[in-house]
């Protein structure tokens, strides 16, 4: 099995409780780890056996840029969904999400979803 993050890609999204959140909308830093179901990749050398960060990255970018959730629990998961939906050879997908600006009255840096989806 293989491991590959990519780390704090930001992108601009309208997620939130609240109505303004997801007409304003914010910065969202995501993670996405993927673990692969075998190790494939090291004997064949072919991007179709691993991990694409370019295309993680695109699929990240859609659902985050063009879809609007409440909450970051559903984002998270539909994130692995995707990945999990478009690539066979991936075991499970982790999904984090951080959000500064957060409707909480008090310092904080952000608030933080980690969501885990394995292949079925």
């Amino acid at each position: 099995m293989t491991k590959v993050r990519i780390l704090n890609m930001m992108f601009y999204g309208f997620h939130g409780v609240y109505e303004y959140e997801r007409e304003q909308g914010q910065k969202f830093y995501i993670d996405v780890e993927v673990d692969t179901k075998d190790d494939r990749v090291s004997d064949t050398d072919r991007i179709e056996d691993g991990v694409d960060p370019a295309s993680i990255y695109d699929i990240v970018k859609e659902v985050t840029e063009n879809k609007r959730f409440q909450m970051l629990e559903a984002l998270s998961a539909h994130i692995g969904d995707q990945l999990l939906a478009k690539y066979p050879h991936f075991a499970r997908v982790t999904t984090r999400i951080r959000k500064p600006s957060v409707p909480i009255s008090g310092p904080m840096d952000y608030i933080e979803v980690e969501t885990t989806r394995e292949a079925k």
